[in-house]
């Protein structure tokens, strides 16, 4: 199936075995989050997002656009190019990672502002520093119907909270606390998901059973007294729900330590929130997500240009033409949309 997308850069698969796993894991104070990220092109970078850029939200003809000013540092993982990520964590420890979701139908136009479904994600790492401020923001903000694709996202906080958002024929729908018995979502509705792991019923959809095997290993690691440690055991997990090549990331987020590590290309990688400057007038960083280095990486992010973001884009418009197309126009809107942001005041 291609999906031709002329108007917009939300360039998110038109799939429907586009299959991604997340979840958070929560044991003796340490809060460790994990996700795979499944689809035909492995191409992105991890990009450094500063504090105090004033941004307007990248939003089609007709729709009311949101302007902000970044308050939180973060690292996120874009495939296609600055400001649209997959996934990330902020200096506050908040991580916001997508997954499909077929059947999602965004809010109607109203009079909050709109962002795409890829900005939503940076707008909560610029702004939020727990799971309720990025619920709270659905009052001032929405996500656009417009070329839209359907996602659904885990949130996770350092204060140990998380939260799965939906959108269910146009509503917002949370499932937290008591109704997030376990935090793992991957590309069924939290609710049916749940329900079916329930009744036993996790036979023959790959969704369901990536589901129930996160869960059953989550729950596993919170009432055992192994030693073992959380990040090698969510890679563990992420292993065991792999989608053998088409899974392209691994990345794990220590919350509390507020590191990343991601798998890419056989390789492990490590980064550490803290040794970056998130002041705005400092060039934008990046590193390619496919790097030959192993370990500690925070020394080899370069600068991002303009050329190089742009690059990013067309090299997975071209990695994923097998299922969407996205146009030169796209690609060009979404490079230009680099050029645009500016230091606050």
């Amino acid at each position: 199936m291609k999906k031709l997308i002329t108007s917009s850069i939300l360039f998110l698969m038109a799939f429907s075995s586009f299959a991604c796993s997340t979840f958070l894991l929560s044991k003796d104070g340490r809060l460790v989050f994990g996700r795979n990220y499944d689809w035909v092109s492995g191409n992105g970078i991890v990009v450094v997002n500063a504090r105090g850029v004033t941004k307007t939200s990248f939003v089609g003809e007709g729709e009311k656009a949101v302007t902000w000013t970044s308050k939180c540092g973060s690292i996120s993982f874009n495939q296609f190019g600055k400001e649209f990520p997959h996934g990330a964590m902020n200096e506050k420890g908040l991580v916001v990672d997508l997954m499909w979701l077929e059947g999602t139908v965004y809010p109607n136009a109203d009079s909050r502002g709109a962002l795409n479904e890829l900005q939503w994600i940076q707008y909560q790492l610029d702004n939020s520093a727990s799971v309720q401020e990025v619920i709270a923001s659905h009052k001032a903000i929405r996500i656009s119907q417009k070329d839209a694709v359907p996602l659904h996202y885990l949130v996770a906080d350092a204060m140990g909270n998380a939260a799965t958002i939906e959108f269910i024929k146009g509503e917002m729908v949370v499932h937290q606390d008591k109704e997030l018995p376990f935090p793992v979502l991957t590309n069924t509705p939290y609710a049916e998901a749940l329900g079916e792991v329930k009744a036993q019923r996790v036979g023959g959809d790959n969704s369901i059973e990536r589901f129930a095997k996160a869960c059953n290993m989550v729950q596993t690691f919170a009432q055992s007294t192994t030693k073992e440690d959380p990040v090698d055991y969510a890679f563990s997990i992420l292993d065991n729900v792999a989608q053998g090549d088409f899974t392209k990331w691994r990345i794990v987020y220590d919350i509390t330590n507020r590191e990343i590590y991601f798998l890419t290309a056989g390789k492990r990688k490590q980064v550490s929130l803290n040794e970056f400057d998130y002041s705005c007038s400092k060039p934008s960083l990046y590193i390619d997500i496919n790097s030959n280095k192993i370990g500690k990486v925070s020394a080899d992010f370069a600068l991002l240009s303009f050329d190089q973001n742009k690059r990013i884009l067309q090299q997975s418009a071209v990695e994923s033409k097998s299922h969407v197309t996205v146009s030169d126009e796209s690609v060009n809107r979404g490079a230009d949309y680099f050029r645009r942001m500016k230091c606050a005041q």
